[in-house]
């Protein structure tokens, strides 16, 4: 699975997650781009793409996330 499938399926995820159609994430978005983006939704968004994606985030990998650029990379990386 390549870079643009991740964000094309990460874009559906987060607009479900968020409400908002409007979202579109690069690897540079971050929680500050997105107004709603706070710690519970954090949690639903982790869940949402797990179940998206077929696996599950190691807690370190979730903690250490500084961008949805990261949460590519372990996608791209499991997805191998």
């Amino acid at each position: 699975m390549n870079t643009n499938e991740i964000i094309k399926r990460l874009n559906e995820v987060f607009r479900d997650v968020f409400g908002d159609p409007s979202i579109s994430v690069s690897p540079a978005t971050t929680s500050e781009d997105i107004d709603d983006w706070d710690s519970i939704e954090h949690i639903n968004l982790i869940a949402a793409v797990e179940d998206e994606f077929g696996m599950r985030f190691k807690m370190r990998e979730v903690s250490g996330m500084k961008n949805v650029g990261e949460m590519i990379d372990i996608i791209s990386e499991r997805g191998k």
